[in-house]
């Protein structure tokens, strides 16, 4: 069930991302709500489809974006690889978990997207795309993460609820 409701929530995010979000931008950068929604996911102690998420989330947004439908699974794949590290490792404080994931899964996705647009032959300048799109992005998935990790925290609980001791 959980892989399942994964399909409807990340087309919705990535319909409101495509639509709104990108809408309103820091510079050239805009907030990337797949991203923090599976990181969120990855990082909720009961959930077991993390990986599930992963998959789903990246053929969406390759489907959605110009980038090879590589790109985000790559991208996406690191970004859940750390955060289910860091779940294992800094289980005591998950929002610091959150940010920090955030924060490195923001920089391998665009980092990575930025070598796959390098690699294709378009001319975008190294520190023009540094300062004027991954940082601002940064800041934004990084102010984004907090409310998006507690709606992904109550629909973990809504789906894996806590079985009750007798």
């Amino acid at each position: 069930m959980a892989t399942l409701i994964a399909i409807p929530i990340l087309s919705g995010l990535m319909i409101l991302q495509s639509s709104l979000v990108s809408r309103i931008p820091l510079l050239q950068g805009t907030s990337d709500l797949l991203l923090l929604a599976i990181i969120a996911w990855a990082l909720q102690k009961r959930v077991q489809t993390a990986w599930q998420w992963c998959i789903i989330g990246g053929l969406i947004f390759g489907l959605v974006s110009e980038l090879p439908t590589v790109v985000p699974l790559i991208g996406y794949g690191l970004a859940t690889g750390l955060a289910l590290y860091l779940r294992r490792r800094v289980w005591q404080t998950p929002i610091l978990a959150m940010f920090v994931t955030t924060f490195f899964g923001t920089m391998i996705t665009l980092g990575v997207a930025l070598i796959a647009l390098r690699l294709t032959g378009d001319p975008i300048p190294v520190l023009e795309a540094i300062n004027l799109v991954i940082f601002p992005s940064l800041l934004i998935n990084l102010v984004l993460g907090i409310p998006v990790y507690a709606l992904i925290g109550d629909l973990a609980k809504w789906l894996y609820p806590e079985e009750l001791e007798v």
